[in-house]
This record gives structure tokens, C-alpha cells and sequence, in this order.
């Protein structure tokens, strides 16, 4: 089983008004299948989308307002102890701590800034089981118009290190590539070093990136085997393109789902192949 040290993003979902849509759109586009985790006497959904029966994110009925964006949630041993860290860096708790069934215990909050994360200690479900492959989460990242907060605000309550790579800013937990390495992938060390990707990649939990013309936000990008073919899926059920581009390790395209949600979807193409 797939498990997350303290820090490290374990799992993204969506709230979207209509989330059996949201099912069919996710579904055509990733192979995705659905288990809804509430009890059929709850109000709402929480349907876990799974990737070849694994856990790969989830899709909720939204309370309040349209779906704007994919959620991060950043794994934490005690969601009360960092939820009162983040009070007292200067962030906000918008909801919780509270327990998400057997599940786990979450807590909605936001930095600084106002860009909105989750944390999420697990008990039952662990975060995603699936990653790094083609329907499956494959990073987040953190759109900002103040990049020394990763540092100043994020680093302190999650032990992360800021790395400028001179093309993007990297996000590491120290150790999380060796944790992978004993627990659910023995050759990351190799197969990284294989593709020559920088000193510490292994650790890479996240990025930094500019906010643009938008709000501070945690952003979602998933992988696809093809950018075009999936783009071209995207918008025969219903997405918008809002931009592509190509670059030395990926090529990509950000997205808006048809009601309202952004991610990017993104193609691994190494230098070299």
C-alpha cells in the first residue's frame, strides 16, 4: 500500500454541482471508475474514482457555489497540531479539523495569500494508490505572486526544501524518495538516474509556479499518455483549452472541465525519449 510521511500531497479531489456528470466527463477522459464512499442515506456523494482498482482521487458533491478547482490535501500525522501551526503562521482554518468517517481526519484551510489546501491524516484510506501514470494524479503545485512563501510559511509546518532548478522552483520532502524506495517503488533511485533528471528529484513533492492574472491557488496536473489525444477527448466531452505548450520534459495543456474545474494535463517526454 501507497502510504505518505508527514508533508507530502497524498490525495486531490473536486467538489462539482453535479457530480454523477463529473463521473462521466473524469471517466471518458482518464478510464476512470467510481465507488461512492457515503452511505446511501447521506445527502451527498463522495465518489472515489479508481484507476485499474486503485485509488486515484475522488469527486464530491459541492455544497456551496460552482466547482473552481482540484484540492490538494497534504498528509500530516496530527491534523489538529498543524491546523493550530497554520493559525499561528498566519493562515487560515476554514473547516475542521473534523473526521471524515473511518476514513481519516481533514481540515480545509488557506495561506497567507488565500491559496486554499487540505491536510489529511489518514487512518482507513491512506491517499491515492495510483500516481505517475497515465490517468493518475501526477503533481501539484503552487501558483503564487509571493514564491518565498513556500519557504517562509509552507517549509516550517511541513519540512519541506525549496530548491530554485533555474527552470521552476522544486518542492522536496527529504527522505520521501528513500521512503518510496522501501516501501512501493525499490528502483526510483535508478530509473530517475536513467532519464537524468536533477540531484533530489526522487523527493519532489510539489512546485512552485507564477499565479498569472489569477488568485494564489494549489493547482492539479495529471498525467496522459498523449497530450493531443487527450485534449482532444477533453473537448468532445465538454472541456475548454485554455492553453498548451511544449517544453523539455513534458508536453502539456491546461483545462477547464465542463463546469468549471482547471488542471492541466500533462505528457511525460524526457530528453532523449
Amino acid at each position: 500500500m501507497r502510504t505518505y510521511p508527514h508533508g507530502v500531497p497524498s490525495w486531490v479531489d473536486t467538489e462539482q454541482p453535479d457530480p454523477e456528470a463529473a463521473c462521466t466527463f473524469y471517466g471518458g477522459l482518464f478510464g476512470w471508475t467510481f465507488e461512492d464512499a457515503m452511505p446511501p442515506e447521506a445527502p451527498g456523494h463522495y465518489f472515489i474514482a479508481k484507476l485499474g482498482g486503485r485509488d486515484a482521487a475522488a469527486i464530491a458533491s459541492a455544497e456551496n457555489g460552482p466547482a473552481v478547482a482540484w484540492n490538494t490535501y497534504v498528509a500530516v500525522e496530527d491534523a489538529d497540531a498543524t491546523a493550530a501551526a497554520i493559525a499561528q503562521a498566519g493562515g487560515e482554518i476554514l473547516a475542521g479539523p473534523e473526521d471524515a468517517g473511518p476514513s481519516g481526519r481533514y481540515a480545509i484551510c488557506a495561506d497567507p495569500r488565500g491559496a486554499r489546501f487540505r491536510l489529511w491524516q489518514a487512518r482507513k484510506r491512506p491517499g491515492a494508490q495510483v500516481a505517475n501514470e497515465p490517468g493518475a494524479w501526477n503533481f501539484s503545485d503552487l501558483r503564487t505572486g509571493d514564491p518565498g512563501l513556500a519557504g517562509t510559511f509552507y517549509a516550517p509546518l511541513f519540512g519541506w526544501a525549496v530548491e530554485d532548478m533555474g527552470f521552476a522552483t522544486m518542492l522536496r520532502r527529504p527522505g520521501y524518495g528513500d521512503h518510496l524506495a522501501a516501501t512501493i517503488d525499490p528502483g526510483i533511485h535508478e530509473r530517475q538516474a536513467d532519464v537524468g533528471a536533477p540531484p533530489g528529484f526522487a523527493d519532489a513533492i510539489a512546485w512552485v509556479a507564477p499565479a498569472g492574472d489569477g488568485p494564489d491557488r494549489w493547482h492539479v496536473t495529471f498525467s496522459v499518455r498523449d497530450r493531443d489525444d487527450a485534449v482532444a477527448s477533453a473537448e468532445r466531452l465538454g472541456a475548454r483549452v485554455l492553453s498548451s505548450e511544449d517544453t523539455d520534459w513534458t508536453r502539456h495543456a491546461v483545462i477547464r472541465d465542463p463546469q468549471g474545474a482547471e488542471l492541466t494535463l500533462s505528457q511525460f517526454t524526457p530528453p532523449g525519449g
